[in-house]
């Protein structure tokens, strides 16, 4: 008599901690350090308040935690870190949204940090506690520059948010509606002029008066504060195959604008239409609107971390991209989330480490963040 054999829970089960057994095995020589922690709810923004702290909070259509979390200190230890008592991340303070929270912004030197629902574009500032206080408080409100309506829509929704050591913060959710406003007085510094309605997946400044202001078409639009004068557009790259998304992310190792077929692209500050290196990403992704996180590296030169496609966050060298677009691999890949988690978990954000070359944090969409030191194995083999 001849038959199959029909996975029950147990063997289902059963293969999963095999897969996770494998990897725990493999991260032994693939991470420097690996910390988990799990939220209660799922966020999608991680922003560093310190060396050693970060903000996080959830994006559920009602009340939701904002909290400044503590990396463990054993991630600090430079020797002895089998004698570190903290190994787990720790509450530092927190405090309750009314609402979601899709983009949430730290004001450099300072204890604030401002948020946005996605729902509208305004804002909402938060004092993040102190020694004498663990509570996270509403402290304002900035009332976000209205447009017409417009059925464009970009992964996200709402306004993006930079912000920069004088209190002053650049926010909008098109490119037509972005503004500056100072946090104290709530008042307009400047408006963007442009009749264009592009949805931002982006917004950034280069330096104290000139912003990057990076559309979910691809366009890039540079604009100085410091003038009336019309944004620098550099128009989208062609894209190949169907009409894609862009995330884009700059520093000064350049520009970077990746679709959301896997098209990437780099290009000079000082000008943004031309790219100088392109790549085809391994990265695809069963959903209609993914979550892209798009970042340089900003203390290892070169290096991008890209995530949200799926379950993990891949890095790539861009030293290795070539004026020709080719399929490239990516130098690591951080698949925790995904190993540990049921299918269809998806990495919702990440972050680099403002000073640690090689540290990441993750968060996934079933509230797990990861905290993690890879190690990279080209150069190991050198």
């Amino acid at each position: 008599m001849s038959g199959h054999v029909v996975p029950t829970a147990a063997m289902e089960e059963a293969d999963f901690h095999d897969v996770l057994d494998d990897w725990f095995l493999e991260s032994l020589k693939t991470y420097k350090d690996l910390h988990v922690y799990q939220l209660e709810h799922p966020t999608r923004v991680l922003e560093w308040t310190s060396g050693k702290t970060v903000c996080v909070a959830g994006h559920a259509s009602s009340t939701n935690e904002i909290l400044e979390l503590l990396l463990p200190l054993k991630l600090f230890a430079d020797e002895n870190k089998g004698l570190c008592a903290e190994r787990d991340f720790k509450v530092v303070h927190g405090g309750f949204t009314e609402g979601p929270v899709r983009c949430l912004t730290h004001v450099p030197g300072s204890r604030c940090v401002v948020t946005n629902d996605g729902l509208s574009s305004d804002l909402q500032v938060w004092s993040v506690g102190g020694d004498d206080s663990d509570v996270i408080r509403l402290t304002g409100r900035v009332e976000g520059r209205k447009r017409r309506k417009t059925t464009k829509s970009v992964s996200g929704g709402g306004s993006r948010i930079a912000a920069r050591v004088s209190s002053q913060v650049l926010h909008g959710a098109h490119s037509g509606d972005v503004q500056l406003t100072q946090l104290t007085s709530g008042q307009i510094l400047y408006a963007l002029e442009t009749t264009s309605d592009d949805p931002l997946s982006s917004l950034q400044f280069l330096s104290d008066a000139v912003f990057l202001a990076g559309g979910a078409s691809g366009n890039v639009y540079v604009a100085d504060t410091r003038t009336a004068a019309a944004p620098q557009l550099h128009p989208a790259p062609a894209s190949r195959g169907a009409a894609a998304l862009w995330w884009t992310d700059a520093s000064p190792r350049g520009v970077l604008r990746l679709s959301s077929s896997g098209q990437a692209e780099v290009s000079d500050l000082r000008s943004p239409g031309a790219a100088v290196s392109r790549a085809q990403l391994d990265v695809q992704s069963g959903r209609s609107d993914p979550e892209v996180g798009v970042s340089w590296a900003p203390a290892l030169d070169g290096r991008v971390a890209v995530s949200g496609f799926d379950g993990g966050v891949q890095i790539y060298d861009t030293a290795l991209w070539t004026a020709a677009p080719r399929d490239v691999e990516p130098l690591f890949e951080h698949r925790g989330h995904a190993v540990s988690s049921p299918p269809g978990v998806f990495v919702a954000a990440h972050a680099w480490h403002p000073e640690r070359p090689r540290t990441l944090l993750s968060a996934a969409s079933d509230g797990s963040v990861h905290v993690w030191d890879w190690v990279d194995q080209s150069a190991a083999g050198c």
